[in-house]
């Protein structure tokens, strides 16, 4: 065999082991006899397994190939022969000795003898040579390492037992550089190659009509990197795969980033669908290719690869596949511009300085209140800074709560120093707990909410200093520590209950690291001799084990994209070092220069806004574009900041808080950090301050008020500055009759009144282009990115609008400034849903869309279909009518599980993977109309046109209760009228939408905690929740739109047809669904009976649609009640 050749089984063997194709490896190794691999052979050995272990060998030597073979194979046989001894069983030790040991007589007549002659003896270890044989483990021990001995003296495993220096995935390099030349050789290249096999060459073929896009605007150009316009790619085989099977399944890999926001349920369902099969190798060659600016990705949706596995129901090839990683194609005309962020962008402007007492350790913003900051000292105080204000809102010293029940060195340490140092202080991804870790053996989390802190959680959780802690999210929420023990440790986040404990580490963690691809969920862990482990949510032990650079305690963490993965670290030399990493290949891809050497601490640093990196260093904080090695500016906050400061960015980057050597915290903004504080200080009616001077403590924020009370404060609203609504029954009596006043002086256009918008002067509406044929919008959904809007018409035809970042529009998200395009592939096919004998516009129409946005699951009377987003094609249909689909929403535990709600009024839990319907639910008289789940509960929440809602438990399906709305009398309502649920952000509080009314409940129980009921605007066709759920949009027949607060129904906008629809008296046009902006709090759009879409946002100077309103300020001639039944008049 050539050289070349040997080389290409090594690199079969590499991609084979990467693939965990365990068997296959160790086959190809023993056929090939190119590379023993000792490690499985010491597995073997152990494991006794004999027959093969001589089956491994043979492809390497024979018995009589040299002494060191023969005696290699004599041991073997001897230990097998005193096993059958030791275990009594004669006949095999006879079968042993005839068979395996006879051979060696012919060389040593003696010896064999002498083995013989063991038969006779009672025990064995009666001979004196075997009298010091202990037991079989032991034994085999021993052996193992004269085995290995042999082995490296004996010539024929020369160059056998060291496997060549590889990079990752090299035979995965190699077939995407050959793709990438062909491209290159193609006549008419396409800058979306739809590669479909590797049997044969590449090529793309001739355009078909117009020229297709130029790389620099196309939409789906290096779809891998989240980017405006594009979606990211297909994940790693498929729709549809078992989370928890490590087997290969045939429909998987729907989305690559889940959204860190769940999508309305009201308005297309929960999105989701899955998991690729190999999930350690996920962790380290993640799909998604390097962030490359002048490069396009191969790896489309649709893309076939090397190996092809069982499909079910069929699936198109285009479904089932295994990625190949294919890499960028350089363009040399290509100009991919880069963000136009600049240091001007940075928060370098010192605006307030929050005095702490003590020294501080541990920084964190709110991730949706960003004026809130956490703070941790090193004196166990926690509190939290309101920044608007400047007032600290909470504040708890450091207190075990229950002595008692702390272990006894716990105990011992408190009791001669009752002090303990913060570590570590982080919000929970919504908000509602954080957590604090101390460096003695505990952790706290508390709820927060309303400037309220309450005991959650006291976990004894590692034996000393708790070094480091995080959220995360599995399958539920959960808290991640690590500690001075050693140790990683998984919590649940509602109970404490330990669920992993990782093993591993030689030295003390330092830094956990949690995150998650395509939909593996995994947590990198560094410790402090520089070691760096991923573990996946299992007992199978670490997948990835590297050095940090320098051997430094380092903390790792991802841009706020997930795309990219960064670290910083100090070493005992005081060597610090900032670093990209090439995740692929396990490497460091780039050091960032311009860090100091230090005598003590551990550089700290953050990142923003998928730009910039900063690190507190040398008593300043310097700045870097993650772009470029070198420095980019630095800034000392005006002094006083200790050698390593402690620095934290909010989510929007537009504020830094930085700790300063004089026990406090220097916060500092950019234009709109300053903006965003003055004009949340600008705000009229603070409610919370009226609930200081009342003397009554606000309700808490994730429980809205029980029944008999109105909704208060429990959600606050996310544009304000602090929580903003307290707890108001229908007569106001919550405010322990203290009223509101406007203080005298006070400018009289600040008094709160309801904002009418009439003119198109008044906010900013876009209407979206389309040259498809005009017909109703049935469904309306952002795509998870917030870069796109996808409509669904009544004629069974979907339209897909995208935003480009350009100079107007730097982020690319949708917005109503710029005009996006009505996007189709080459291709200049539509999706279109399969259609039943009966009117299409008599259909139900009903879709879902997967968490990466390349996938869309949608319905209109006929066949379920799945189409690829990037083509538009339609990967495969199933569950033919009757009865017909309704309503889709996606299991959030498990992503081959879908909920699909029926015309024939059941609820059908359908198992993608194996298709088969695993129950059907029954409670309701009419079809089903909306699909809610909440991960919270473990419940789904159905509605039908029956007017009923139901509460389903997703662990045996039984029914938990159900309640029917409460329909106003009086009123004439449609028999077959919709009714629509969407779960508050803290999936206990629950939206229902009737034509009659808005109601909040509280599930399970389907409590009713608020009623609103419009008097004038006739009925209502749609709302939703915002991204934030602070506000609800609700549209109605005559074309208007009410802008309500969501924590009391009450009004505080109306939007009146005539600002966004040009006047037309011969045309009644109104809008029929509502969907929110998944990142834009203030931002929705419209599907209207005329067929169009319009993107609706208030003006910039505005900020927001409306105030909200004080108590004594009704909502118009609406009635907003508490729950008929409470003690309460309504109104």
């Amino acid at each position: 065999m050539s050289s070349l050749s040997r080389e290409l089984v090594f690199l079969i063997l590499q991609f084979l082991d990467e693939e965990k194709f365990k068997e296959t490896v160790h086959r190809l190794e023993q056929e090939s006899g190119f590379f023993f691999n000792m490690r499985y052979f010491e597995d073997l050995v152990t494991g006794g397994e004999w027959d093969e272990v001589e089956k491994y060998l043979s492809g390497f030597t024979k018995v009589d190939d040299n002494r060191y073979s023969m005696k290699i194979f004599f041991e073997i046989r001897k230990q097998k022969y005193l096993e059958a001894l030791d275990r009594r069983d004669r006949a095999k030790a006879v079968d042993i000795l005839v068979k395996d040991l006879k051979v060696f007589s012919a060389f040593n007549e003696e010896l064999f003898k002498e083995i013989t002659q063991l038969l006779t003896l009672e025990n064995f270890r009666e001979n004196e040579q075997l009298s010091k044989y202990g037991d079989t483990k032991s034994a085999r021990g021993i052996m193992l390492a004269e085995l290995k001995k042999l082995i490296e003296a004996n010539p024929l495993f020369r160059d056998k037992l060291q496997f060549p220096t590889l990079k990752n995935s090299r035979l995965r390099t190699l077939i995407n550089q050959s793709l990438n030349w062909q491209h290159q050789l193609c006549k008419n290249p396409r800058p979306n190659p739809d590669i479909k096999t590797l049997f044969v060459d590449h090529t793309c073929g001739p355009p078909n009509g117009a020229r297709a896009p130029s790389p620099v605007t196309n939409p789906l150009m290096n779809a891998a990197v989240p980017k405006p316009g594009g979606f990211p790619p297909l994940g790693a085989h498929g729709p549809f795969q078992p989370g928890p099977a490590p087997l290969p399944a045939p429909l998987a890999g729907w989305m690559a980033n889940p959204s860190p926001v769940a999508h309305p349920a009201a308005s297309a369902g929960p999105m989701g669908l899955v998991a690729p099969n190999n999930a350690a190798a996920l962790i380290k060659r993640p799909r998604t290719p390097p962030n490359n600016s002048a490069a396009m990705d191969y790896q489309t949706a649709d893309s076939d690869h090397v190996l092809k596995r069982t499909r079910p129901f069929g699936v198109s090839d285009e479904v089932s596949t295994l990625p190949v990683n294919i890499l960028p194609v350089p363009y040399n005309s290509q100009n991919h511009g880069q963000s136009s962020y600049s240091s001007d962008d940075l928060p370098r402007n010192v605006i307030m300085n929050l005095s702490q007492g003590s020294a501080v350790k541990s920084l964190d913003f709110h991730p949706l209140q960003q004026v809130l900051l956490l703070v941790g000292t090193n004196m166990g105080e926690v509190m939290v800074w309101e920044l608007v204000t400047r007032e600290r809102v909470a504040f708890n010293n450091f207190k075990v709560w229950d002595l008692a029940a702390c272990s006894m060195p716990l105990q011992a340490s408190l009791a001669s120093d009752y002090t303990a140092s913060i570590n570590r202080v982080m919000w929970s991804p919504d908000g509602t707990l954080f957590g604090v870790a101390y460096s003695k053996h505990i952790v706290h989390i508390y709820s927060y909410s309303a400037n309220d802190l309450k005991n959650h959680l006291e976990i004894e959780a590692h034996v000393g200093s708790v070094n480091d802690l995080a959220f995360s999210f599995p399958s539920k929420l959960c808290i991640v520590t690590c500690g001075e023990d050693r140790l990683i440790k998984v919590w649940d986040a509602v109970n404490g209950t330990k669920q992993f404990v990782f093993e591993g580490h030689e030295a003390p963690v330092y830094s956990v690291c949690p995150h998650h691809k395509e939909t593996i969920q995994f947590i990198f862990s560094t410790a402090t001799d520089g070691k760096i482990k991923a573990w996946l949510y299992d007992n199978v032990g670490s997948r990835v084990d590297y050095d940090a650079p320098g051997h430094s305690s380092t903390i790792m963490a991802y841009s706020a994209d997930g795309s990219r993965l960064f670290s910083c670290g100090t070493n005992k030399e005081g060597e610090s070092f900032l670093v990209e990493w090439n995740e692929s290949e396990g490497a460091v891809k780039r050091t960032y220069h311009g860090l100091g050497k230090r005598s003590v601490g551990v550089v700290q640093f953050d990142t923003t806004r998928n730009r910039f990196l900063a690190a507190g260093d040398e008593f300043m904080v310097k700045f870097w574009d993650m772009d470029s090695v070198n420095l980019l500016t630095t800034m000392d906050a005006d002094g006083a900041l200790p050698a390593s400061p402690c620095i934290r960015f909010n989510k929007d980057g537009t504020l830094l808080a930085v700790s300063t050597n004089e026990n406090g915290v220097k916060i500092l903004a950019n234009a709109d950090g300053v903006r965003q504080l003055r004009s949340a200080e600008n705000r009229p009616f603070d409610a919370s301050r009226v609930a200081s001077t009342a003397g009554v403590k606000p309700p808490t924020m994730n429980a809205f008020p029980p029944g008999s009370a109105a909704l208060g404060a429990s959600i606050v609203d996310r544009n304000t500055s602090v929580p903003t609504m307290l707890g108001m029954s229908a007569d106001n009596r919550s405010l322990v009759d203290v009223k509101p006043r406007v203080d005298e002086s006070m400018d009289k256009s600040k008094v709160w009144k309801l904002i009418e918008i009439t003119e198109a002067s008044q906010c900013r509406s876009l209407r979206l282009p389309d040259s498809i044929s005009a017909m109703r919008v049935s469904r309306l959904i952002y795509t998870n990115s917030g870069l796109a809007i996808l409509a669904l018409a009544s004629n069974a035809v979907h339209k897909l609008w995208k935003w480009q970042r350009n100079d107007r529009n730097l982020t690319g998200k949708a917005n109503a400034s710029v005009m996006p395009q009505l996007w189709q592939p080459s291709s200049g096919i539509l999706m279109t849903n399969d259609l039943s004998d009966t009117n299409p516009e008599d259909a139900v129409s009903c879709f879902a869309l997967s968490k990466n946005d390349s996938y869309v699951m949608s319905a209109s009377g006929g066949k379920i279909s799945l189409f690829n987003m990037m083509t538009f094609k339609t990967m495969t249909t199933f569950m033919a009518p009757p009865p017909a689909a309704t309503f889709l929403a996606f299991h959030p535990q498990d992503n081959n599980i879908i909920a699909i709600g029926m015309e024939d009024s059941s609820i059908q839990i359908y198992n993608v993977r194996v298709d088969e319907v695993k129950t059907k639910l029954k409670g309701h008289q009419k079809r089903i109309t909306g699909l809610a789940f909440s991960n919270v509960l473990n419940v789904l929440v159905s509605s039908g046109a029956d007017s009923q809602l139901c509460v389903w438990s997703m662990e045996g399906w039984e029914k938990l209760s159900s309640k029917y709305l409460q329909i106003p009398s009086g009123r004439a309502v449609n028999p077959l009228s919709d009714t629509r649920v969407q779960f508050h952000q803290d999936q206990i509080h629950l939206l229902a939408v009737h034509e009659t009314q808005i109601a909040i409940y509280e599930a399970p129980k389907l409590e009713c905690l608020k009623q609103w009921i419009p008097q004038e605007r006739g009925p209502i066709t749609h709302a939703t929740f915002s991204c934030d759920s602070q506000v609800i949009y609700v549209s109605f027949e005559d074309g208007s739109v009410s802008v309500l607060t969501a924590s009391n129904l009450r009004l505080r906008c109306r939007i009146n047809p005539s600002a966004y629809l040009p006047p037309n008296p011969s045309m009644r046009v109104c809008p029929l669904v509502i969907a929110a902006h998944p990142s834009e709090p203030s931002q929705f759009a419209l599907g209207l009976t005329d067929g169009g879409v319009c993107v609706l946002e208030p003006l910039e100077s505005d900020g927001q649609w409306g105030t909200a309103p004080p108590a004594e300020n009704g909502a118009g001639t609406s009635t907003a009640a508490s729950a008929p039944g409470s003690n309460q008049p309504q109104r």
